[in-house]
């Protein structure tokens, strides 16, 4: 466990969840709340996050959603233990295994509702992160595809995989796929008219409808930051502040 000074407590959803995070390491922002939108999770679902860090992003969803089996796997032991703390402090039932995805324990290898993760961004021969955690967290080890194939694994047929990544690397995401899913992609800029930095994309393992590229999530009004404080548009405030699900359309239910 990470010594005590070395933590913050952070809140989101307008302080309904707060979440111990390492002052230095990876640190969860919004990319957790916008994951964790994204799941089409109903009340009795089981779901399960690959590399769930602190446990933000099942929170946020056990919070949203009542009544889900949450699991997460995480490799880092300190991450995986703040995790279990951050449950606990929240009142969310939230079971954490730490292992490595590339080797899940049995009891990880059955089919779930919902796969979710938000895999590193960066590709291995980007430069390393100052902390050691933020650098496992955010530094490509294990391929994309590995990430991708190992969610659709763990997805029951007709089960969701939904992941949030670099706009860069939408094209890698789908060819791991490899027809084994059907996917809608929610691309996300950060302003009205910018190219979309981040991507969120749904799959439903043995879905066989065609291809959907959504609308893209606008998070910021304004073609620039002018004042302090945030200005986030009325849908991202929907997301980050009340834990609203993101509008996917008509997919959670014809993929």
């Amino acid at each position: 466990m990470m010594a005590e000074p070395l933590l913050t407590r952070d809140v989101f959803l307008d302080g309904r969840l707060s979440a111990w995070q390492p002052k230095d390491g990876y640190r969860a922002a919004t990319d957790p709340l916008l994951l964790a939108a994204a799941v089409p999770a109903r009340p009795g679902q089981r779901v399960l996050e690959l590399g769930c860090g602190a446990g933000v992003a099942l929170l946020a969803l056990g919070l949203r959603v009542p009544g889900l089996s949450l699991r997460g796997v995480e490799r880092q032991a300190e991450y995986a233990a703040l995790a279990r703390r951050n449950g606990a402090e929240n009142g969310v039932d939230l079971q954490v295994t730490e292992a490595d995805l590339v080797a899940l324990p049995p009891e990880l290898r059955e089919g779930f509702d919902h796969v979710m993760a938000n895999p590193p961004y960066y590709r291995p021969g980007s430069p390393p992160a100052r902390d050691a955690g933020r650098d496992a967290a955010l530094r490509e080890e294990t391929p994309l595809a590995e990430w991708v194939g190992t969610g659709l694994r763990r997805a029951k047929s007709g089960g969701f995989l939904t992941l949030i990544h670099l706009a860069e690397r939408l094209p890698e995401i789908l060819a791991a796929l490899g027809g084994r899913a059907s996917a809608t992609v929610r691309p996300i800029a950060a302003r009205e008219g910018r190219a979309a930095g981040r991507v969120l994309v749904q799959a439903r393992k043995g879905g066989r409808a065609p291809f959907r590229l959504l609308a893209p999530l606008v998070m910021h009004e304004g073609p620039a930051h002018r004042a302090d404080g945030d200005d986030f548009t009325p849908g991202a405030q929907a997301i980050l502040r009340h834990a609203q699900a993101l509008d996917w359309g008509d997919s959670a239910v014809s993929a």
